[in-house]
C-alpha cells in the first residue's frame, strides 16, 4: 500500500494520537509512525469506531430493567415493568450513542495504536 493510501486511511479518523516531544511539535518520524500504526490496527481487523454504538444501550438497558422492575413491583407486575424498562433503556442508549458519539477512537483501536507507537519508541500522551 502506498504512503498516500495509508495517510488517506488514517485521515478518515477525526482524532489522532498526540506524541510527546521535547519542545513541542511532532517528534521526527512521528507522522509516519502514526500512519503505520493506524494501518497496522486496520490490518489487524480493528475499526476506529467499532464498539462505541451500543455500549451505553446495554448499560441503559440494565439500569432501565432494574428501574422498571422496581416500578412494576410497586404497581403489581415486576416482570412487565422490567421488560418495559429494559426496552426503553436500550432504545435511549442507542439514540444517545448515535447522536452523542465524540468521534474518538474505540478503546481497543486506541490501545492497539498506542502500544504500536510505544514499541516504536514514541510516547503517546493522548488523542485529539
Amino acid at each position: 500500500m502506498t504512503t498516500t493510501a495509508v495517510l488517506g486511511l488514517s485521515g478518515c479518523a477525526s482524532h489522532k494520537p498526540v506524541l510527546y516531544a521535547h519542545g513541542g511539535g511532532m517528534p521526527p518520524g512521528g507522522e509516519r509512525a502514526v500512519a503505520a500504526c493506524t494501518q497496522q490496527a486496520h490490518n489487524a481487523g480493528l475499526d476506529y469506531s467499532k464498539g462505541h454504538i451500543g455500549r451505553s444501550a446495554v448499560e441503559n438497558g440494565a439500569v432501565g430493567g432494574a428501574g422498571g422492575a422496581a416500578a412494576g413491583a410497586i404497581y403489581g407486575n415486576a416482570a412487565r415493568g422490567a421488560a418495559a424498562g429494559a426496552a426503553g433503556g436500550v432504545a435511549a442508549g442507542l439514540v444517545r450513542d448515535i447522536f452523542h458519539h465524540d468521534g474518538g477512537p474505540a478503546p481497543a483501536y486506541r490501545a492497539y495504536v498506542d502500544r504500536c507507537l510505544r514499541e516504536r519508541g514514541y510516547q503517546p500522551v493522548g488523542w485529539h
